[in-house]
């Protein structure tokens, strides 16, 4: 099944039925997904994780982030590393963090080399590494568009999540990042089709922010009415016998947006990124004042919508 994430991913988008459905059929897609406003008509609720303010340390951090932060510097040494030691040594780490987060994996050695290499080629990519010991503990990929700069495939060895590896690496290469003038923003991620919350919940420790948006799930028209309840029903039941096949994963989590995102915004549940009881209720919070803040502006809108008729 072939399918297309917009790019930017921190752009927000409102494209024509008419280009979406185009775009499918000459390239032969099923359907694609992109992020748009939070007051879009369609979308399921979604947010992207990120950092816009000027300054960052440990002020910007709670308690317990200060606390494995500081343990993490002790352990580990943060610096820019190469691309051909993210392309040997990061391949361990990349098995080791889907298989701990459950997710399924989606490519081999070689395909990872070849994607750490062409980075290594392009301008704007950089890749950092914790280094324990010498060894490569966790590592993240940075790439800047434009005034935005976004943090991709963040990965720990879990031998060295005891070490704080990830928390020293996320602190040091976010501050060095708000610190670049050309840097206005930085993009930890898009609300995922198949990580478990967890994996947002580190992020909004380490100081990002929710932003709210819709995610917007389109599918060809003429496959459309097979994407319902029920093929939702029986992918996850194929996804629970399999549960390490990437594209039932992400299949499911295409179904799932596409059908919440057809419900008005009031039907629809809350972004959960967090396991914790605390961040679900601040989540829940988020998207009812954002839901009654767009209701309040579109109740403005109308009276003079409905005087031009007259």
């Amino acid at each position: 099944m072939r399918t297309f994430q917009a790019f930017p991913y921190h752009w927000t988008i409102n494209p024509h039925e008419d280009e979406l459905r185009r775009l499918l059929r000459e390239n032969h897609a099923v359907g694609l997904r992109y992020s748009t406003a939070i007051d879009a008509p369609v979308g399921c609720l979604s947010y992207h994780a990120i950092l816009e303010q000027p300054e960052y340390d440990l002020g910007s951090v709670g308690k317990w982030a200060r606390k494995n932060i500081r343990r993490g510097l002790r352990n580990c040494t943060v610096e820019p590393i190469s691309f051909e030691l993210l392309a040997g040594d990061g391949w361990a780490l990349q098995l080791d963090t889907l298989g701990r987060q459950g997710r399924a994996l989606k490519r081999d050695p070689e395909e990872w080399r070849r994607l750490c290499l062409s980075a290594g080629d392009l301008p704007g990519f950089e890749a950092w590494g914790a280094l324990l010991r010498g060894r490569l503990a966790a590592s993240v990929i940075t790439f800047r568009m434009q005034d935005c700069c976004y943090l991709l495939y963040q990965q720990c060895q879990r031998d060295y999540l005891a070490a704080h590896a990830n928390n020293a690496l996320s602190f040091v290469v976010t501050q060095t990042m708000v610190q670049r003038p050309q840097v206005r923003s930085i993009f930890y991620g898009l609300h995922s089709l198949d990580a478990p919350a967890s994996v947002d919940e580190f992020k909004f420790r380490m100081g990002y922010v929710p932003k709210l948006v819709r995610q917007r799930v389109f599918f060809r028209p003429v496959l459309s009415p097979f994407f319902n309840p029920i093929t939702h029903a029986l992918v996850r039941a194929a996804k629970a016998v399999r549960p390490s096949s990437p594209v039932l994963a992400k299949t499911e989590g295409m179904i799932r947006f596409y059908l919440e995102g057809g419900l008005l915004q009031s039907k629809q549940r809350a972004p959960q990124f967090s396991n914790s009881k605390e961040h679900r209720a601040e989540t829940k919070e988020m998207t009812e004042l954002a839901v009654t803040e767009h209701r309040h502006k579109s109740a403005r809108r109308t009276p003079a919508v409905l005087g031009a008729k007259h």
